[in-house]
């Protein structure tokens, strides 16, 4: 780890920072966005559950071994971020109010956003659609087997980019030039700009989350509430509105997903192409066929023309 003290440090950390840089936007421009839209393009589960897998293992190694090597080097700068953040007016503000109080408000800010996002999808579960920021329907899990790396890859982004985007990022950025408010707000807009794939709704949205997030960590002092956080919001899109909406974890295979409603036939959802909304299936009457006429010993001998049935 290196010290704080020491007149390198902030040289070394910036080198650090520039290639952690080079190389998460270099991933965003060419590999992320190239990725899905080809993502985007697949009609079975076979190569989708194999790009699932790839990004779970991509987002592990890289995340993960970014954080740790960040971390290794600046850890020391940690809590001394935390220290300059309760500087600020409303950290004091914070700080002062009383602990089991600041508890029972973040027990209660959890059962109103985990209870209210439960209940909210619950009564959305015979709609057609459910409004995202961001393009990001075509990652919704298709079947029971995409339903499992769905919560793998929440769990794995809960885990792997709070680490970096809440924990080993802002400290670097601290390290680097030694202001806070630099450090969080830059972290916070890095972490947005790198889900540029999802376009400009998907930019907003993930700002915001990673706002709230990086509140939490703040607030709590604790990285292991924002990774709980963020992993419950990953599941909410990837695993609750699924398995309540479109009944995901009924399907196999390529069998098609539509809404859970009670007038929504799935023998009509064939025709209906992956990730769009199914139409309610409309029976179509069918006109009655007239009946043979009898067959006699004459048609037999060929001597008068079948009638076609």
């Amino acid at each position: 780890m290196l010290s704080p003290t020491w007149p390198l440090t902030p040289w070394i950390l910036g080198i650090v920072l520039a290639a952690l840089l080079a190389g998460l936007v270099l991933r965003a421009l060419r590999k992320d966005r190239r990725e899905y839209q080809r993502f985007k393009r697949f009609e079975t589960t076979a190569p989708r559950q194999r790009m699932f897998r790839k990004w779970l293992i991509a987002s592990f190694v890289t995340f993960g071994g970014a954080s740790v090597i960040v971390l290794l080097l600046a850890w020391q700068f940690v809590p001394l971020l935390l220290d300059a953040v309760r500087g600020w007016p409303v950290g004091r503000w914070f700080s002062s109010l009383d602990g089991t109080l600041v508890a029972g408000i973040a027990l209660g800010v959890a059962v109103v956003l985990v209870g209210g996002t439960v209940l909210l999808v619950y009564l959305a579960r015979n709609t057609e659609d459910i409004a995202a920021l961001g393009d990001v329907a075509a990652l919704l899990p298709r079947n029971r087997a995409e339903l499992r790396y769905g919560g793998a890859l929440s769990l794995n982004a809960g885990l792997v980019e709070e680490l970096l985007f809440r924990l080993a990022l802002p400290a670097l950025i601290f390290g680097v030039s030694g202001n806070a408010t630099v450090a969080v707000v830059a972290s916070v807009v890095i972490f947005g700009l790198l889900h540029a794939y999802q376009g400009v709704p998907g930019v907003v949205g993930t700002l915001l989350i990673g706002g709230l997030l990086m509140a939490i960590y703040l607030a709590t002092g604790s990285i292991l509430a924002a990774i709980v956080a963020h992993a419950l919001i990953d599941l909410r899109s990837l695993v609750l509105i699924p398995v309540v909406v479109y009944r995901v974890h009924r399907r196999v295979g390529d069998e098609p997903v539509v809404p859970a409603s009670p007038v929504a036939d799935t023998s009509a959802a064939a025709s209906v192409e992956p990730g769009s909304a199914a139409k309610p299936f409309t029976a179509t009457p069918v006109e009655p066929v007239p009946a043979a006429e009898p067959f006699t010993d004459q048609d037999a001998r060929g001597d008068t023309p079948h009638p076609q049935a």
